[in-house]
């Protein structure tokens, strides 16, 4: 059985996850886990992160119904990056966009490439 102990986490005793869309392959968000959020992840199948700012465990999705469903969990080459593929309802982003990666450089130039997504 995996034991998120295992896990190389940061002096805070955080780890990076990168979710990704388990369809499509959109890179849609990055937060940070600790080993108990990875163990809920785990055990619920609801991706849970950690606020820093809030120093609390974070459902996504539990206040805004934009729910991570946990598809399948990887971890990299050096144990310090897991990248979350998951199942997303509705935005990632708390700015109401699929992905919170929606500003792109280009010839020097920020552009808005997403959108923010029409509401119900």
């Amino acid at each position: 059985m995996f034991d998120p102990s295992t896990l190389r986490y940061d002096a805070n005793g955080l780890i990076p996850a990168i979710a990704q869309d388990a369809e499509n392959g959109d890179v849609l968000m990055m937060a940070w886990m600790n080993a108990e959020a990875v163990a809920r992840t785990l055990d619920s199948g609801r991706v849970t992160y950690w606020s820093r700012s809030r120093q609390a465990f974070w459902v996504k999705g539990e206040t805004s119904g934009h729910v991570q469903k946990l598809v399948e969990m990887r971890v990299d080459c050096d144990r310090d990056t897991l990248l979350l593929l998951i199942e997303q309802t509705g935005p990632a982003c708390h700015t109401n966009r699929r992905s919170c990666f929606f500003t792109a450089l280009r010839d020097g130039d920020e552009v808005e490439i997403l959108r923010p997504l029409k509401a119900d």
